[in-house]
This record gives structure tokens, C-alpha cells and sequence, in this order.
């Protein structure tokens, strides 16, 4: 990662994390996904710095740039689940490490001549961007594939691991005209369909329908915009139903519905920070 300035960032209750920084432009905070600092989430940091933004991208755990490893992910997950700073099935509330990335996300709002921040974040980290959007500086909000708070019962998989004040805040927000995207394979059984149907109860529904096809079904409202790749039996690009991280382990170059995705997220950022 020779290529990536690096800092080490504090705040009050926390000790240090490394952040590793490159681009220039509005600044995006980019969340790695529970496998880690992979290679695959390195070098998203790069196609987003490559678009025209300066990149945050905070090593929350693990050690940076190493492969994805299943072994690795269980041993996250095992360290995640007894850690005080992230709550891997409170149903309803926020990781304290919310706090932490609040503070990063105001240094970087202050860094780029305070032009707002944006925010992606996967799997693990998809739900704290609800959190942060609760913060005036975020201005353009991207949860991919939210997967918290794990497991398998009903009302798990319908809800969204946050706060209610703080959800209550990125609600009026959205109102406001800050909206959310959000991203997700259709099939995907760590961010089932009740993810989104709770995002829907609380952003508004999204009424106006960009595309329906057998490749994505987008739709954009208000306050949310959902983008959902077809990975369901019989789709044309031959997705596997198992299809999770859309924007690391599951992007493909273009012609390929995530590349479509990911040229939304570029243009999404750019609509929140440039209009």
C-alpha cells in the first residue's frame, strides 16, 4: 500500500487506529467488511480515489492488504463478538466504534475545506453508516450489503443494530435531502430482503422504479435509493445465489451489473457533494 499516506487517529475513550489516505477532492470514509483490509476493498479505496476524492480508509481490525481467508474471517469474528467496541447482535444499538469513526469523519470533513464527507459501508459495516448519518457533516451515505446485527431469527433480520435517536436523526436528514443508497445481491442470506424492508419503514418507500430487469431492480424515493443485482436463479450473468460483498469480492469490470452499481456509487457521491 506504498501508495497510501498514512496517519494514526485518536479520539476521547479510544486509542489509535490506522488510517490510510489517498486521492484528492471531497473526502469518502470507506468501512472495510468483517474479512478485513483485503486486497479487493484496497483497491475499491483506489477506484474511488481514482474518480476524483480523497479516500479515508481506517483499518478497524486485522493487519492491511492481506488476501481473504475464511480462517481470517472466523478469527475476526470470534474477536469482534467479545470486543467492547463493536455489537455484533444488539438489535438496537449502535457499536461504540461509531464513535470513534464520527470523530474521523469530522477530521475529514475539516481536511477537504469542510465540503462534507461521504460514507461507505459493507456488511459489518453497512449499518454504521446509519449512524453517522445522523452527523451534519456526512452528506452522502452508501450501506452496502448491511448485515448487523447477525442472525437467524425474524426479528433479527429486521433490524438495523442503531440506536433510535440516532436513527430518528438520519431519518430527518434524508427528509432533508440527504438520502441514503443502498446496495445488495437479491439473494444474499447475511443481508436478507427484511434489511431493506426496514430501511424502506424508515427512509420512505422508493417509489419511482429506474429499472426492473432480470440483471437489477433500482429504485430511487426521497429519502432512499436500493440497487439490488439479480443473483436469483436463471440470471443472465450466472451470479451465484451465495453472492455477497458488492462492491470488493463481487465486483466485475464493466459490463457486468456491479460494475453498474459502482458507477452509481461514483455518480451518487458526486451528486451529494457537487449540486
Amino acid at each position: 500500500m506504498e501508495d497510501f499516506a498514512t496517519f494514526d487517529f485518536a479520539s476521547e475513550g479510544f486509542s489509535p487506529r490506522r488510517v490510510y489516505c489517498k486521492g484528492t477532492g471531497p473526502a469518502i470514509v470507506i468501512l472495510h467488511e468483517l474479512p478485513g483490509l483485503i486486497p479487493e476493498c484496497v483497491d475499491l479505496a483506489r477506484r474511488i480515489a481514482d474518480a476524483g476524492f480523497t479516500v479515508y480508509l481506517p483499518l478497524l481490525f486485522g493487519e492491511p492488504n492481506q488476501p481473504f481467508s475464511m480462517l481470517k474471517m472466523a478469527g475476526n469474528m470470534v474477536e469482534l463478538c467479545i470486543s467492547q467496541e463493536f455489537y455484533c447482535f444488539a438489535r438496537y444499538q449502535s457499536s461504540p466504534i461509531t464513535d470513534w469513526l464520527r470523530a474521523l469523519c469530522r477530521k475529514a470533513h475539516a481536511d477537504c475545506k469542510g465540503r462534507g464527507v461521504g460514507v461507505i459501508g459493507m456488511c459489518l459495516t453497512g449499518g454504521f453508516v446509519l449512524s453517522l448519518m445522523a452527523d451534519p457533516t456526512v452528506i452522502a451515505p452508501v450501506t452496502s450489503q448491511p448485515s448487523l446485527p447477525f442472525g437467524f431469527t425474524a426479528d433479527a433480520k429486521a433490524t438495523l443494530g442503531v440506536y433510535s435517536d440516532e436513527l430518528e436523526k438520519a431519518q430527518a436528514r434524508a427528509a432533508q435531502g440527504v438520502p441514503l443508497l443502498a446496495l445488495r445481491y437479491s439473494e444474499d442470506a447475511l443481508c436478507p430482503p427484511q434489511k431493506f424492508a426496514a430501511l424502506r419503514q424508515v427512509f420512505g418507500d422508493t417509489p419511482e422504479v429506474i429499472e426492473d430487469s432480470s440483471e437489477l431492480c433500482w429504485r430511487r424515493g426521497k429519502g432512499l435509493e436500493t440497487l439490488e443485482i439479480n443473483s436469483g436463479p436463471g440470471n443472465p450473468f450466472e451470479i451465484p445465489a451465495s453472492s455477497h460483498a458488492v462492491l470488493t469480492l463481487g465486483y466485475q469490470e464493466a459490463g457486468h451489473p456491479a460494475y453498474r452499481v459502482f458507477q452509481r456509487v461514483v455518480a451518487f457521491l458526486k451528486e451529494q457533494h457537487f449540486q
